[in-house]
């Protein structure tokens, strides 16, 4: 069997090989090159406004593993420098209040560590030796300590202590792990038995104090899509405010909530009473508000934040955007306190929007038609007094760089260029922007990206790509599969159908127990939008592709494909059956209000939206992609689509991935992943099904 393994990795990275020249002199980009490319984040101004610390990720493709280091740039501009060389990664920088020092995250002593490094250079310092790692950290305003979150046994006074908990589970004989509520595993991790919480510690030779000893559940939950760090500490430096959530049936209750408590210890206070979510605190600052995202309905993760302003101590909450049909993403006050700047998605973009903080119009300051441009405007930092902004900035053509404007959103400059090389060498296409209508008159939004050796006379296939979520966004923003289809010199279709973030909340609630309706025909429409417009994509050459909720969608088609659109699909980490994935997955708000409750209290939308019920339909050429560590979307929904798929006589295919999660993330895995994908396409859409 390895003999056979390796044979199959070979014919399929050949099969890649096998590429159309470039087009105007440049390379295509495909799943070899993929690795090449390096990710720039977590831009941080300093004090004086004078510098930017980065964290820029390489990948060393010949060790299967990335690494990532801290490096620094005027913020005006000019030439970066490297500040560390670890070969284990570094990052999370943050300036210490004088601005003379960085400390960093470091995993180079096996677990996360807090390291300090001067300015000017020399040996970083390690100011941390925490059993387990240190997970977020902030520095306090006077520079003497730092608030960290770890990982603690409830009862556990200090580290030793879980140390030793943790030495008894290694020598004890029994490996049964005993479960007694619910959530007993996320993503890609069973329980332990520990509790995140947040501490103190000195920078110098400090002993952690646990500032949080009595909470049951985590201190603070960290969502996919999170805005950001979720705890903050006061102007003063006295009290810390954080975001967690604090019920006892974990796995159901989407009910999170704003705490305090002092840095010297105490007890923890509510802030906040909404039964639904609150999240993301920030103090004004002059430390009189606290400002935060909330939503209305409990138990839907994907209803609309709004920034909402609560006056300390005991104020009510006033929501500053309660006809603003967005949903507010990080969010941060500007210098004197009179405004409040907050990121949204619209319509494909992430942009930048501020606000008076007693209300009223909405500005953008970073994106929609300014010098900023499209695509996505994250991690926006502050210079001092807002005089400035940095940002990282990812549009269709490159990845993440990091960008500065003005006050206004002007004056735009582009301040590193990590990948520089690689946008003069390789192929990334552009879009074309598209709207059609979908089910029921609906305005849809998608992109269309050429083949890169478009000739209008010829005739290409086409990639269709479907977003997860399903409460998500494509944007017009760079993703990988788009330059290495185009680089094959496939077309890519994807839009934002039902169910999509950015277009307003009823657009997203349209799919609400609607999983195989109107977001269907949204996508279908789309299709035909596209074959009916643009005669040089052959639509007898039609691949759909998702993951996710995008794999969902895939599956559904395989049983609904009547008409033939689509001559092949592929399927990562997608569900088969509602019943045994709510069984099976852990954050079950989620099935809970996407089918109105538990499965047997509406058996019959839960058998209707079950792909594999539908499976005497099956006749279409399926790649089945999943990890066996995803426990958000667990395997079995890959495994009961494949047998079925087998034993109908359906041409497919599955590759199961025994050290993945919800994502494939290790560099030869990723490649064989992309490799395997367009290898796929090619036999169904160019080789007419031949290996």
């Amino acid at each position: 069997m390895r003999k056979l393994s390796v044979l199959l990795v070979a014919m399929v990275l050949m099969a890649v090989i096998v590429i159309p020249a470039a087009a105007e002199g440049k390379k295509p980009w495909t799943p070899d090159d993929l690795w090449k490319l390096k990710r720039v984040g977590d831009n941080q101004v300093s004090p004086d406004g004078k510098w930017i610390a980065y964290v820029v990720s390489v990948t060393d493709f010949e060790e299967n593993k990335k690494n990532s280091d801290i490096w620094i740039i005027p913020a005006d501009g000019g030439e970066p420098r490297r500040m560390t060389t670890s070969p284990k990664s570094d990052n999370h920088p943050r300036w210490s209040p004088d601005g003379k020092k960085i400390a960093f995250l470091s995993s180079r002593d096996d677990s996360r560590q807090i390291y300090i490094l001067p300015l000017q250079g020399g040996e970083a310092r390690q100011a941390t030796d925490i059993y387990g790692g240190v997970g977020d950290f902030i520095w306090t305003h006077d520079g003497e300590g730092f608030i960290f979150t770890g990982r603690t046994y409830l009862g556990c006074e200090d580290f030793d202590c879980v140390k030793e908990k943790d030495e008894e589970k290694e020598e004890c004989k029994v490996t049964a792990m005993v479960h007694k509520s619910l959530m007993y595993r996320h993503w890609d991790t069973y329980e332990d038995g520990k509790v995140q919480h947040l501490f103190y510690i000195a920078a110098e030779d400090g002993e952690p104090r646990n500032l949080t000893p009595d909470l049951k559940f985590d201190a603070l939950t960290y969502w996919l899509g999170s805005a950001g760090r979720e705890f903050d500490l006061s102007p003063d430096g006295k009290t810390i405010f954080f975001a967690g959530k604090q019920d006892e049936d974990q796995a159901v209750s989407y009910n999170e909530e704003i705490w305090m408590v002092s840095l010297v210890g105490g007890e923890v206070e509510r802030v906040t009473s909404n039964p639904a979510a609150d999240s993301h605190p920030r103090i004004s600052p002059d430390g009189k508000y606290i400002a935060y995202r909330s939503t209305r309905r409990p138990g839907y993760e994907s209803d609309r934040y709004e920034l909402t302003v609560i006056k300390l101590p005991g104020g009510e909450p006033v929501s500053l955007t309660p006809d603003f049909d967005r949903s507010v993403g990080s969010l941060f006050w500007s210098h004197d306190g009179k405004k409040i700047y907050f990121t949204a998605e619209d319509r494909a973009d992430i942009n930048l929007f501020s606000v008076s903080a007693r209300g009223g119009r909405i500005e953008t300051v970073i994106g929609g038609k300014g010098d900023a441009g499209r695509g996505y405007h994250l991690s926006v930092q502050p210079g001092p007094k807002d005089k400035f902004f940095t940002y990282l900035y990812r549009p269709m053509v490159h990845y993440y760089e990091i960008f500065r404007c003005n006050s206004k959103g002007g004056g735009v400059k582009k301040l590193t260029g990590a990948n520089d090389d690689l946008y003069a060498e390789y192929h990334f296409p552009d879009a074309e922007e598209i709207w059609f209508e979908g089910a029921e008159g609906a305005k849809v939004h998608g992109f269309l990206v050429k083949p890169m050796n478009f000739d209008p006379g010829n005739t290409y296939p086409l990639l269709v790509r479907i977003h997860g979520g399903p409460q998500q966004m494509f944007g017009y923003a760079y993703r990988t599969e788009y330059a290495v289809f185009s680089g094959a010199d496939y077309a890519v279709f994807f839009c934002n159908p039902r169910g999509s973030t950015g277009y307003g909340q009823e657009f997203c609630d349209g799919i609400n127990g609607d999983w195989g309706g109107k977001v269907i025909e949204d996508i279908r429409s789309g299709v035909r939008h596209v074959l009916a417009n643009y005669d040089w994509v052959d639509g007898s050459k039609v691949a759909g592709w998702g993951g996710s909720f995008g794999g969902f969608v895939c599956n559904w088609l395989q049983g609904h494909n009547e008409d033939k659109m689509f001559a092949a699909l592929v399927t990562h980490a997608g569900e088969a059956d509602q019943w045994s994935s709510y069984g099976s997955t852990e954050e079950l708000w989620f099935p809970e209000w996407e089918f109105f409750g538990m499965p047997w209290d509406k058996p019959e939308l839960n058998d209707l939206y079950s792909p594999i019920r539908y499976a005497n339909k099956f006749s279409t050429p399926h790649l089945i992609i999943h990890g066996e560590l995803d426990y958000r979307v667990p395997i079995t929904g890959g495994e009961q689509m494949f047998t079925a798929l087998q034993r109908l006589g359906v041409p497919s295919k599955m590759i199961r991935y025994p050290d993945e999660n919800h994502w494939i993330l290790q560099p030869h895995n990723s490649r064989f992943w992309y490799a395997s994908i367009l290898d796929w396409c090619e036999q169904w859409l160019r080789r007419d099904g031949a290996e």
